[in-house]
């Protein structure tokens, strides 16, 4: 159980890990029960060996077929296209082996929430989804997770005690210090060295702050897939009209005393739409789909609805 801001407590599929009240046989209870959850409502929503939670192209030429609206433009075979005179695409086989990446940002805006859950939580809740969904067949995950503070790696291995200790390591990164910002831009930078094989990165986090993060995601986006999965409470997008409020940006460390009046929350509005578009349109220029997860609505609906949806797409 967790107390939201509001002080209301909500039911969650995995508890707050934070605040030194979970101990390591209640985490370990709290990871096997969000693994036959993930299990349990994604069962049949997955079809076929070596499929993760988003269909990649693979990392082996296949046949080449007519271009069609939509299609990669870097898997364009150019010598089949100047032979017949009409576009062509080059298909891939799917890799035998998938190696996936998390970089798992849990920086103090993450450290929040005013519904069900803490946006950390959820995060946490999202790593699991993927590493449960994109295990098997001996397929390797690692992670790279920041608080601001401080960098863990989590080396790509496989098997089970493997992705439980990886969840372990996520959940149990300790909060950062007030006033200490995080770089998610740097995280994501941290893949590229040492160099690997073609996979997939998945970039968890709330996105907020500064877009300055686009360059290392284009480039890792030049050799792997990428999926951003954005973790969002409903106070990052409308205030509630309650008055005078004293807030602090704990990432700054800067307080401040605002009277949140209609325009207010207008503007507040108005601002977190425009910045949520603009992560959006950042990640499509990046070739990377964007799962949203919201601490107020069912995460595992999401997934479902988000893995159904790009199933059908790669079907078409």
């Amino acid at each position: 159980m967790t107390r939201s801001a509001n002080g209301h407590k909500g039911q969650v599929d995995l508890p707050s890990l934070q605040r030194g009240e979970i101990r390591d046989p209640a985490l370990s209870a709290a990871l096997r029960k969000l693994e036959l959850t993930v299990r349990r409502k994604l069962d049949g929503v997955l079809h076929g060996d070596h499929q993760g939670l988003v269909p990649g192209p693979g990392s082996e030429a296949g046949e080449a077929r007519i271009y069609q609206p939509g299609d990669d433009v870097r898997r364009m075979d150019w010598s089949v296209t100047a032979r017949t005179t009409h576009p062509h695409v080059r298909q891939m086989i799917v890799d035998r082996e998938l190696e996936t990446w998390l970089v798992v940002d849990v920086s103090a805006s993450l450290d929040f929430g005013t519904a069900g859950c803490e946006k950390r939580d959820l995060a946490v809740a999202a790593a699991a989804a993927i590493t449960f969904l994109n295990s098997g067949g001996g397929n390797r995950l690692g992670a790279v997770i920041t608080n601001g503070e401080t960098t863990t790696r989590v080396p790509a291995l496989s098997g089970r005690m493997h992705e439980q200790e990886l969840l372990r390591a996520i959940a149990t990164t300790p909060r950062a210090p007030a006033g200490v910002r995080g770089d998610l831009g740097a995280a994501i930078d941290a893949l590229r060295r040492p160099e690997r094989r073609r996979g997939m990165a998945v970039i968890i986090s709330d996105f907020l702050g500064p877009i300055d993060w686009m360059r290392p995601l284009r480039a890792i986006a030049g050799r792997h897939e990428v999926l951003g999965i954005e973790i969002v409470d409903p106070r990052d997008v409308e205030l509630p009209a309650i008055g005078d409020v004293i807030l602090q940006d704990v990432e700054s460390g800067k307080t401040r005393e605002f009277t949140i009046d209609e325009q207010l929350r207008a503007d507040f509005a108005k601002a977190s739409a425009e910045h949520r578009a603009a992560v959006a349109r950042t990640l499509r220029r990046c070739d990377a789909p964007l799962l949203t997860l919201r601490t107020d609505r069912d995460w595992i609906q999401d997934v479902v609805k988000f893995v159904a949806s790009r199933r059908r797409g790669a079907l078409r």
